[in-house]
């Protein structure tokens, strides 16, 4: 079978890079060249390609757009709320779940069937549970639990923030339990039993035992959920629209052509290229980071 794969292994692969290369590398080259250029959608400003040259002007334009830095910056902000949020849910998930016996394969597609949602389908069902359950129901004056800032989340930039990183756990956390269940589920049972003769209680075996040897799962689940809390756009759209000052990074990049007169899509790709470049660095950092964390087994 080895030998097999070795020599096909070129002709397998080649429908995979093509696909890379044209749906992803090409167009995304495409848009850095466009980026240095005053491209207006349909045609370039000048009449050529190398008559709208203008260099770095659109990626000066990007950083004195207050709107654009906001966005950032509100986005930064959801994305350690969101990360945060998601990891504790999954992994707590993922640790109940593992000591269940019955029932266990019921709650895993139970906890995982948000994931199946579009984006914008659940940010409606989201948008009608933030303003007429929460706000009218749950946690007004007369409802069960009168707590004010959980009404009206989709007016209020701040409170918008926690309403999407809400959203996004209830839909994330099942997927990346199931990879914290896989990473549990390869820690070998010996190491809690002697600890445990040893004296180790649950917690020190959770802090000496199960977090090390889960650093491969937490790995690839933070890289996940950092990539898509920066990427956010369809529930961003249908829970507020950017309205209250809560415009997420890919809505503000989505909403810069209208914002500018005339559209500007060189503007446009230049904020995507800073954004593509930002997400890149911090991935590739949180990547390196944990995996030195890692420990072998």
């Amino acid at each position: 079978m080895d030998r097999y794969y070795k020599r096909w292994f070129w002709l397998l692969v080649l429908p995979a890079i093509l696909l890379f290369v044209c749906i992803i590398a090409l167009p995304f080259l495409i848009g850095a060249v466009y980026s240095f250029t005053s491209w207006r959608g349909t045609y370039f400003a000048g009449g050529s390609l190398a008559q709208s040259f203008v260099g770095l002007d659109n990626y000066r334009s990007a950083f004195a757009n207050e709107q654009f830095v906001h966005a950032l910056l509100y986005t930064t902000l959801y994305t350690v709320v969101a990360v945060i949020a998601i990891n504790l849910v999954a992994l707590a998930l993922a640790l109940m779940l593992n000591n269940i016996r019955r029932g266990a394969g019921l709650f895993r597609t139970v906890f995982f069937l948000p994931n199946m949602l579009g984006g914008l389908a659940m940010g409606f069902v989201w948008q009608f549970i933030f303003q007429v359950v929460y706000t009218e129901l749950l946690f007004s004056p007369d409802g069960i639990l009168h707590v004010e800032f959980l009404r009206y989340m989709t007016q209020d930039g701040t409170k918008a923030l926690f309403a999407l990183a809400i959203m996004t756990t209830w839909q994330s956390a099942g997927y990346m339990m199931l990879i914290y269940i896989g990473g549990l589920n390869a820690i070998p049972g010996d190491l809690y039993e002697a600890a445990q003769i040893d004296g180790a209680g649950p917690v020190r075996r959770f802090f000496k035992i199960t977090l090390p040897l889960l650093m491969p799962s937490i790995t690839v689940v933070l890289f996940l959920t950092l990539a898509n809390s920066f990427k956010l756009l369809d529930q961003n759209v249908a829970l507020t629209d950017g309205a209250f000052g809560s415009r997420l990074i890919a809505l503000q990049i989505l909403r810069t052509t209208q914002d500018i007169t005339p559209p500007n899509y060189g503007v446009a790709q230049a904020q995507a290229v800073i954004f593509f470049v930002i997400v890149a660095i911090i991935s590739l950092l949180q990547v390196w980071l944990t995996r030195r964390k890692e420990v072998e087994f």
